[in-house]
């Protein structure tokens, strides 16, 4: 079965949606995930924890500042605003397509 939905974002960030999908693999248990939009990715990480969240937002904030830093001065798209190719960037590091099998032991999931 397919299913679309759209996430409503307000700038960059991490945003939990595990519940929005997890009554979609009922039954076989698996599911795939895909991401449309070329400045974002796919991260399955545990969310027991917040701190966990706010680690991962200042790592990727280290790793690719806005273009504004001086140690990003080398980028030329920039037209978009000073967050756009730091977004494209961080969606190429990471996934876009994401599979999980949850009916083989839904506690795989983790701390979802």
């Amino acid at each position: 079965m397919h299913h679309t939905f759209t996430i409503r974002t307000h700038g960059q960030g991490l945003y939990e949606f595990t519940r929005d999908v997890a009554t979609w693999v009922t039954g076989d248990g698996v599911l795939t995930l895909f991401v449309r939009h070329t400045s974002a990715s796919l991260l399955i990480q545990e969310n027991a924890d917040p701190e966990v969240q706010v680690d991962l937002k200042n790592f990727f904030s280290r790793l690719v500042p806005p273009t504004t830093d001086p140690a990003m001065s080398y980028l030329t798209h920039t037209y978009e605003g000073p967050d756009d190719m730091p977004a494209h960037i961080k969606a190429a590091c990471c996934p876009i397509v994401a599979v999980d099998n949850w009916a083989e032991d839904p506690e795989l999931c983790g701390s979802c």
